[in-house]
This record gives structure tokens, C-alpha cells and sequence, in this order.
């Protein structure tokens, strides 16, 4: 069944296909069951470039950042999903959520290094299970979405609902305006 999410691309159900995902994404699937995945050129997977590239609105697509913020001395992690026509709230909905003083987007480097997948392709699936996963509400009011899927070379579309249910997941309004 098409969706509006999935644009011009063929997909096929993610589990068919783990050598389109990072690792730790492949072995997270189990609970996203509507993932299907789609290989794509890696120049065109920023948001934007990919949308227009694939004919997916950006209203069925997510971008998930990972963010950090300390408090005592302590840093907590954790990834912020909105959808791509919106910008989250990060200084004040996600930095009064983690409960720090001080919050910023966690630098390129460290966020590959954390999650195990490339720059440019960090989703939610897979990632640490310890870290708040803050899902935008307007996210899963979208239905279907394109999220990354790990890596550059390709992109998951799964059921906004699906998201909700990743371990830690927590759904606020966290979009700015």
C-alpha cells in the first residue's frame, strides 16, 4: 500500500534488507514492525535534497537530532524527532524535559560515535536504550514517515505510531511557534 511518504521510491520491508541499515538499526526492527527501507544516493539524503529528489513532502518526513545537555556535572543524551517542516524546541520544551541547565546539539563526532551511525543518516531506531527518545506530537499525527535508517545510502519510511513505541520514547509538543 502507498502512502504519500514514500514518494517515487521502491521499498521493501526493512528486515529483507539489513545491508541498506547501520547495525544498530537492524538489530532495533523488532520494534518498529512497518519499517520498510529504501536505497537512495547518499548526496541526496539531507532532508531537502532527498524530498525534492524522491517526491516525499516534508511533511511525512522526520529528522531526528541528538542532543546534550548537563546538569551537576552529568550529561544526559537523548534524540529529538520532528517532522521536517518544523523546528523543535530544544532550549526550552527538550532542555526542561532532561531537566539541565545547559543544552546544545551533541557535536558530529560524538554523535556518530554514540549511536553507531553515520552523520546525516540518525534515526531513533537503535539507539541507546537508556536515552529519552522525545517524539514531536505533530510526528505521529503525520502517519507514515521517512526517517534515516543509519546510514547515507538509504531511508526507512514506518508508521508514526511505531516511533511512540521505541524504548524511552516520550510524545511532547515540541515544536517552536
Amino acid at each position: 500500500m502507498s502512502t504519500p511518504a514514500d514518494g517515487n521510491l521502491s521499498w521493501t520491508p526493512a528486515g529483507e534488507r539489513p545491508d541498506l541499515l547501520a547495525e544498530p538499526v537492524a538489530a532495533g526492527l523488532a520494534i518498529v514492525p512497518s519499517a520498510r527501507v529504501a536505497e537512495i544516493d547518499p548526496d541526496l539524503a539531507d532532508t531537502a535534497a532527498f524530498c525534492e529528489a524522491y517526491d516525499s513532502p516534508p511533511s511525512h518526513s522526520a529528522n531526528c537530532v541528538v542532543v546534550a545537555g548537563k546538569r551537576a556535572g552529568e550529561v544526559r543524551h537523548a534524540a529529538v524527532l520532528v517532522l521536517a517542516t518544523d523546528r523543535a524546541d530544544i532550549n526550552g520544551v527538550v532542555r526542561r524535559h532532561l531537566d539541565v541547565r545547559k543544552i546544545s546539539f551533541a557535536p558530529m563526532e560524538q554523535a556518530v560515535e554514540l549511536t553507531g551511525m553515520e552523520y546525516g543518516g540518525i534515526t531513533p531506531v537503535g539507539l541507546p536504550e537508556d536515552w529519552p527518545v522525545l517524539v514531536d506530537a505533530r510526528v505521529l499525527a503525520a502517519g507514515d514517515v521517512v526517517i534515516g535508517s543509519g546510514v547515507r545510502t538509504s531511508k526507512l519510511v514506518v508508521a508514526a505510531a511505531d516511533l511512540a513505541a521505541l524504548p524511552g520514547a516520550v510524545v511532547l509538543d515540541l515544536t517552536l511557534g
